[in-house]
């Protein structure tokens, strides 16, 4: 991991990267149906890539879900890369990107098993544990101010 870049996947190339991150994390490891992993939100959010080196190893989405209120999805480490910054490294660039589009705060559904990655963040736990892709999720909020 000496040569990590996040960056905004704003070519064909690096949106393909970026998709490619999470249909390695999400549809494969972790079973998700690819009909609910892409979706119509793909065409109109931010993406981002990041890679150690030329390889893509984390991913995440942003997009606008209500005024002033930015979503964070589809945030992904593969598996082998986990435990090396790369999640830590997609949120900056995405909360960085989030300010620079003039958002106040983000949400996100966080798998439960990783709520404490995000609280260690600043995230804050709303409400009860439901389902998502049939993988138990939280919502959690914070503040760009």
């Amino acid at each position: 991991m000496n040569d990590l870049e996040v960056r905004v996947a704003d070519t064909e190339r690096t949106r393909d990267d970026a998709f490619a991150v999470r249909q390695a994390v999400f549809v494969v490891e972790q079973g998700v149906d690819p009909e609910i992993e892409y979706d119509d939100h793909d065409e109109t959010a931010t993406h981002f890539v990041a890679y150690d080196g030329d390889e893509p190893v984390g991913a995440a989405r942003l997009r606008e879900a209500e005024p002033g209120v930015g979503k964070v999805e589809r945030v992904a480490v593969l598996e082998s890369r986990r435990e090396h910054g790369i999640g830590r490294a997609v949120m900056d660039a995405v909360e960085c990107e989030a300010r620079a589009q003039g958002l106040e705060s983000l949400k996100l559904h966080s798998q439960t098993r990783a709520a404490g990655f995000y609280r260690s963040l600043g995230y804050e736990r709303r409400g009860e544990e439901f389902e998502e892709a049939g993988i138990p999720h939280v919502e959690m909020r914070t503040s760009l101010e």
